[in-house]
């Protein structure tokens, strides 16, 4: 089966790339020639572990190329899947911009039946708008060709997203016929031999899936930050209530880990189109809205527990900042709760010393010279009168608390995603301060 993929961006490339590896010829096309190139040389754009294998393999034996040209691209797929970036306008509603003009260039090219499947993250009716646009292009053309329209929202995780593709909880499909239908359900057809389903709806549904999807994940987790910052007002530990809930299998384990708020590129932004969903259809998404609030007080918390330990002290002191990706195995620093944080302590006088093991190359364009970028962890915590824990990557799992102590000057841990045995911090000397638990220790004013 011949597949084109609009787009060459996180969910494109990952789509055309796993697509291949199960035997399909696919082209990914991108209008960025410098990165169409370095593809070719095996130059990935984005940091996703396995990525870089698998399209080395495929490039390789020919089953998957890369093409700044459309129109070429698309002669003779059967699929051909849109994939670029719907990124916010001001008012949180998605830029169909991208979307649209590779509708009509579509329209423009096809010349046989074609299933025009819309990947990116969009909302309901934008595959209305998709299936107008090519129409109107082949109409200006004069042509009489065949075409079908889907939605085949995707659900990747960022730092597991190949193994999210070749082994997913299940493939949300909406079509509108039997025949495009057919054709999806045998090119999925290998994906699915795990026994999760492959689900066919209508395409508002399938539209709309995405966005719930995500909505939900992001309300458990400011619900559960929610109670994270209650618990420290009662006394209560966070930890034992998340094991409390979290055993009721209706609610579960997954998402109920206080932190410092969600990021990504997803998450924030399909919360936001969710809510303007709403409104475009006079209907209040209020629990969505106090969602969004949470995690965005949520991402202020680190920052107002460094404020309240060094008052009016903090100016001028030093903090290291461990990670700034928004979660681990990403480069993603969109919406990073990191970000927030260190524009905070900038804006309050304090220098910042900054390490992550693979976002840093993104982090120099936002943060400039106004950090340090440490070429390791423990460079990071060198002359730091406090240490910020943002994501928990798996190097600074099981840090040597002895030597970070020796480096830094003056002891102080803050913990933004409760990974540190309170009482190993204490020994080592360290006041530490963490998110919703009771083992929060310290001095109210630290040693000069």
């Amino acid at each position: 089966m011949n597949i084109a993929v609009i787009g060459t961006g996180y969910v494109g490339l990952v789509t055309g790339a796993c697509l291949a590896e199960t035997g399909a010829d696919v082209v990914c096309v991108d209008v960025n020639e410098i990165k169409i190139e370095g593809l070719k040389k095996g130059v990935i754009p984005i940091y996703e572990p396995g990525l870089d294998e698998i399209v080395e393999r495929n490039y390789k034996v020919g089953r998957l190329q890369f093409s700044t040209r459309l129109r070429d691209a698309v002669q003779g797929c059967s699929v051909v899947f849109i994939a670029v970036g719907t990124p916010p306008h001001e008012d949180g509603s998605a830029d169909l911009n991208h979307v649209l003009s590779v509708a009509r260039e579509i329209g423009q090219s096809i010349s046989s039946y074609t299933i025009v499947v819309t990947k990116s993250t969009v909302p309901v009716g934008t595959s209305a708008k998709v299936k107008a646009a090519v129409r109107q292009a082949l109409e200006e053309r004069g042509a009489d060709v065949e075409f079908d329209v889907a939605s085949n929202p995707e659900f990747l995780k960022e730092g597991s997203a190949i193994d999210d593709f070749l082994r997913p909880d299940r493939i949300v499909i909406g079509t509108e016929t039997n025949r495009a239908s057919e054709t999806l359900q045998k090119l999925y057809h290998p994906f699915v031999l795990n026994g999760h389903p492959l689900l066919f709806m209508d395409i508002p549904s399938a539209e709309l899936t995405k966005y719930a999807a995500n909505a939900m994940l992001a309300t458990k987790i400011s619900f559960m930050n929610d109670i994270a910052n209650l618990c420290e007002l009662t006394g209560a530990d966070v930890d034992a209530v998340r094991k409390g809930i979290g055993s009721d299998p209706r609610i579960g384990t997954r998402f109920i880990y206080p932190g410092i708020g969600y990021g990504g590129s997803c998450f924030p932004k399909d919360v936001k189109a969710l809510i303007r969903t709403g409104k475009a259809n006079n209907y209040c998404l209020r629990i969505l809205e106090s969602v969004d609030a949470v995690n965005n007080d949520q991402k202020q918390v680190m920052f107002a527990k460094i404020k309240r330990y060094f008052g009016e002290e903090l100016a001028g002191k030093t903090i290291a900042v461990w990670g700034i990706a928004f979660k681990p195995n990403t480069d993603d620093i969109r919406e990073a709760p990191a970000l927030v944080l260190i524009d905070s302590l900038l804006q309050a006088g304090a220098h910042v010393q900054v390490y992550d093991p693979v976002a840093m190359t993104d982090a120099r364009y936002l943060l400039n010279d106004h950090v340090l970028f440490a070429g390791s962890a423990l460079d990071a915590v060198k002359g730091a009168h406090a240490l910020v824990l943002v994501t928990e990557w798996s190097e600074f799992r099981l840090p040597d608390w002895k030597k970070i102590s020796d480096l830094m000057r003056h002891q102080a841990v803050f913990d933004g995603r409760n990974i540190y045995n309170p009482a190993e911090l204490q020994e080592n000397g360290f006041a530490y301060h963490c998110i919703g638990r009771t083992s929060s220790v310290g001095k109210l004013e630290p040693e000069v």
